[in-house]
């Protein structure tokens, strides 16, 4: 899977939005924004080629190069196969504060964000996803993209930042934040989870 350049857009789904094909399909298109198509009450649509079927719901999982966040991603995977739901892998990115005055000049948040995603796809899906995952990279915080694309989902995966012992009994500030504000359930992923 081929994703855009850094250059193209701050807030985007990834593959483009798409029109009808010629089987009567429906490709990547949206009412919403998020290359999913939805109706009126934010219900996904994708049509799944494979095993012949409509996904009518959606499962976003949050995706960050992290190990739990693989394991999200496996796991909605996964919970989208029992319940014949669409996956949206969300990666949001955000140029940090300068530190000291010093600007970065050659290192672009955008495309480290591209990157994750082009790994996340190829280490869960072996290499090309399926047509019922729709990769989102979007520009701003983690926990307010999550939470805002939560709304009409049938779940929010996420993964946890915790290090073992009683560390990793905590969650992180996105993993919460997503907890207490999702507009779905939330399932949370710790790195012995994968």
């Amino acid at each position: 899977m081929t994703f855009p350049t850094a250059s193209d857009t701050h807030d985007r789904t990834v593959p483009p939005i798409g029109e009808e094909e010629p089987d009567g399909g429906v490709s990547r298109f949206g009412v919403d924004g998020t290359g999913v198509t939805t109706d009126e009450d934010n219900t996904a649509i994708a049509f799944d080629k494979q095993a012949n079927l409509v996904r009518t719901t959606r499962i976003v999982v949050g995706l960050d190069g992290s190990t739990s966040s693989l394991a999200a991603l496996r796991k909605a995977v996964t919970l989208a196969a029992g319940s014949h739901s669409a996956v949206q892998g969300v990666v949001a990115w955000q140029i940090p504060n300068g530190y000291g005055g010093y600007n970065f000049t050659d290192w672009s948040p955008e495309t480290d964000a591209l990157q994750i995603m082009n790994t996340t796809v190829e280490d869960a899906f072996e290499g090309t996803a399926p047509e019922w995952f729709t990769p989102v990279v979007r520009q701003g915080n983690a926990a307010a993209v999550l939470i805002e694309l939560s709304k009409g989902a049938e779940m929010l995966v996420v993964g946890s930042r915790g290090h073992g012992g009683f560390a990793g009994l905590l969650l992180g500030s996105v993993s919460t934040a997503c907890a207490e504000h999702a507009h779905c359930p939330v399932l949370v992923m710790h790195d012995d989870d994968a």
